[in-house]
């Protein structure tokens, strides 16, 4: 039988689920053996609910898995390209903690909890404020200018230090120093809402302990027809997955998934590893890359 992945979803904040196109979901439990193989080719995913017209091709290593129309579509009345002004939602304003020195400042609809966090691959976390988006917004940027952190790190640079993070409370302290410089800047917006802090900690839920001594392992870079990805769950943190693929660890990207026809793919000795092309994923210390 073949599936289409829809993603990863941290929806339920318990536990991550594969979701697949016809609706259904596969939870994804630590040790679990879990295989499939990619088939044909890479195909757009569509934008908001409807499918690419023209069911475009589209390259093997992009995250997106959307043609350059459907990629147009999709950030129409989008939050992140600032086209929804008038929204009336209440909004969050958070600190994200990847690693040491690594910290990123960002918004998200305060009625998606820490689903966004947990999305991002968020060690931990704290509010900083709420209010509506746009007073959300010029927060944003206040602290982004006056804590020096960015709005945005790459995957490439929160997995090369997955494997060497402090413990939780060194990581606590960091968040909860931070916070507090944050909340005693000057500029704020009258009309958003200082939150105490109250760092969460997500270590627990992606498994990083089980990745400490592991090395980096190695990424896939992209699936190809016939390519095979295999291995016992180890760890899920953000939208990667770890497999323990007969004493390697690889490190799946699970937005890579999705375009793809995937199918099972059956143990069959050696011959029954991971086929598909992958690159060793650096271990960094701190957040310097």
């Amino acid at each position: 039988m073949e599936w289409r992945s829809a993603g990863l979803s941290w929806a339920d904040q318990e536990r991550p689920v594969l979701v697949w196109e016809r609706g259904e979901v596969s939870p994804l439990v630590v040790g679990r053996r879990m295989g499939f193989r990619a088939v044909g080719r890479r195909q757009c995913v569509g934008a908001r609910g409807n499918p690419c017209p023209v069911a475009a091709a589209v390259p093997a290593r992009g995250t997106q898995a959307r043609c350059a129309d459907c990629a147009r579509l999709d950030r129409a009345h989008s939050v992140a390209a600032d086209t929804i002004a008038d929204d009336p939602r209440t909004y969050r304003v958070y600190l994200a903690w990847f690693g040491a020195g690594l910290v990123k400042v960002g918004i998200t609809r305060e009625e998606r909890g820490p689903a966004r966090l947990l999305e991002q691959g968020a060690v931990a976390f704290a509010w900083l404020g709420r209010g509506p988006l746009m007073a959300a917004r010029r927060a944003e940027e206040l602290l982004r200018v006056a804590l020096g952190v960015p709005d945005r790190i790459s995957y490439a640079r929160k997995r090369a230090v997955r494997a060497a993070l402090p413990d939780v409370e060194e990581r606590r302290h960091e968040l909860e120093r931070l916070h507090g410089f944050a909340l005693a800047l000057d500029g704020w917006p009258e009309s958003l809402e200082r939150v105490p802090s109250a760092v969460v900690d997500h270590g627990e839920a992606f498994g990083v302990e089980r990745l400490a001594g592991a090395g980096g392992g190695f990424a896939v870079t992209e699936l190809v027809d016939g390519g095979v990805v295999r291995g016992d769950l180890v760890a899920v943190a953000g939208p990667d997955l770890y497999l323990d693929d007969g004493g390697r660890l690889i490190v799946l990207d699970s937005r890579l998934l999705r375009g793809w026809r995937l199918e099972g793919a059956e143990s069959a000795g050696d011959a029954g590893r991971t086929t598909v092309p992958v690159r060793e994923v650096p271990v960094i210390q701190g957040g310097l890359f």
